[in-house]
């Protein structure tokens, strides 16, 4: 039986989802040719046999056979492109959930300091918000069990659960003599990837963090809610912020850039084979009325974000502000396979509604501004071994893209918006405080498709 696949993009960390029938390549080669091809893969899979065999009785201490087979499943597909990837039982649930956009769990976004878990903020009408969690609380036990000696990544799953089951934190709360007891009941959380604001008392500022499956219908949501809560005719235009934005569900890329177009492609996605070719198409209905826009962008907007930044930018719908992006442009395909696992595999890559391929070359925005870096954060960066500058162009193995590809530009934004210069440059342009020659982007100008 045929299984139902999903495509996906992500970029900078981890792609878009359509659910897609899974399609066997043509056999282009000659009946003679085709059984000489097949020969000699059989011999490479002898191969594989022989050396398996030979490292499950001669290696120095009895392996895992399944992580064996693990790993060189995983060797074959990384050998492929940085984004093929195979998924345990584990990471594919964790991967839905992302793409989901909600789960079983208590409502906290929480990070690790001194060995326990620091809760960053409680959600608002969440079990954790409603049993009086607040921002600061350090979680020293999860059902009794010290929360030192665990990642943070084993803590979040140990709180994460069926909904409706109980958890009992122990919480060590500023100013408290005593440890806090607090029993919370795991119920549905949804992961707020829009979050919205007035900027400036006549801008709307939607912040855009991922792609999931509810993104569409609450960026609608945001506009409409500005809107009414600025006034339609002092509205004077929308902020998109799609910086550090890796990317998600290929469908809800689709929906966001329809929000604000009445016709015209938004993106291609082009396989192998002519036929595999697919082509988006806005639908009528600019959700911002014409407002304009300002959409921005930086080395961390990665993939989907780029679709919806090149459907702008071609259309001149969006004056695109910041610096380059990520330049990721292709598509993966989640494929289920035994062991409630799942392979990621490359399967095609998508295109501008011009026919731009951003893949190692990103998107060049309109109007540059490269933010900078605080020497403390490039120095903490550095030490941890993490590149302030990213591209898909530095990734070992990234598909090719001809020879002009550039390698990306930095992933900081300002915790502080006082210290934002994008930010506040997009405010300036709307305003009218300052002026470009790109802002405001002009439709008439844009590029047929």
């Amino acid at each position: 039986m045929m299984r139902r696949t999903s495509v996906f993009l992500f970029g900078a960390a981890a792609g878009a989802l359509i659910a897609v029938g899974a399609t066997q390549p043509r056999l282009l080669l000659q009946p003679s040719q085709a059984v000489a091809a097949a020969s000699d893969t059989y011999r490479q899979l002898n191969l594989f046999g022989d050396v398996f065999e030979r490292v499950r009785a001669d290696y120095v201490e009895k392996p895992d056979d399944a992580k064996l087979v693990e790993a060189a499943i995983n060797g074959m597909l990384s050998s492929l492109d940085p984004h093929s990837t195979y998924m345990d039982a584990k990471d594919f649930r964790d991967m839905q959930v992302q793409t989901r956009g909600q789960f079983g769990g208590l409502g906290i976004e929480v990070t690790m300091e001194d060995g326990l878990v620091k809760v960053v903020a409680p959600i608002d009408d969440t079990p954790a918000a409603k049993a009086g969690v607040q921002a600061g609380d350090l979680i020293a036990k999860l059902d009794g069990e010290e929360v030192k000696g665990l990642t943070l990544n084993q803590a979040v799953d140990k709180m994460r659960g069926a909904v409706a089951t109980p958890i009992k934190l122990t919480i060590i709360r500023k100013g408290q003599d005593k440890p806090l007891e607090l029993t919370l009941t795991r119920d549905i959380i949804n992961i707020k990837s829009v979050r919205s604001r007035v900027e400036a008392d006549d801008i709307g500022y939607i912040r855009i963090t991922s792609f999931s499956e509810q993104t569409g219908d609450n960026l609608k949501k945001a506009i409409a809610d500005l809107t009414k809560q600025i006034g339609e005719d002092k509205l004077k235009g929308f902020i998109v912020d799609l910086r550090n934005n890796p990317g998600g569900l290929l469908d809800q890329a689709i929906d966001v850039s329809d929000a604000f177009l009445d016709r015209g492609e938004i993106v291609s996605t082009r396989g192998r084979n002519a036929e595999e070719t697919e082509r988006r198409n806005a639908r009528p209905g600019d959700l911002a009325k014409g407002k304009p826009v300002i959409v921005l962008v930086n080395g961390g907007s990665a993939s989907a974000s780029e679709i919806v930044a090149g459907a702008l930018q071609d259309h001149k719908r969006a004056t695109i502000l910041g610096s380059l992006s990520f330049g990721k442009g292709s598509v993966q395909t989640v494929i289920p396979v035994s062991g409630n696992a799942a392979i990621k595999l490359t399967t095609a890559r998508y295109y501008t509604p011009s026919g731009r391929s951003i893949q190692a070359k990103g998107i060049e925005p309109d109007i540059e501004l490269v933010q900078d870096v605080p020497q403390d954060v490039k120095e903490k960066a550095e030490a941890a071994g993490v590149e302030t500058t990213r591209g898909e162009a530095s990734l070992k193995g990234h598909l090719k893209n001809g020879e002009d590809e550039q390698t990306g530009s930095p992933a900081y934004v300002p915790p502080d918006p006082k210290d934002d210069t994008q930010l506040k440059l997009a405010i300036d342009l709307i305003q009218g405080v300052q002026k470009n020659a790109a802002y405001p982007a002009d439709p008439k100008a844009a590029v047929p498709n």
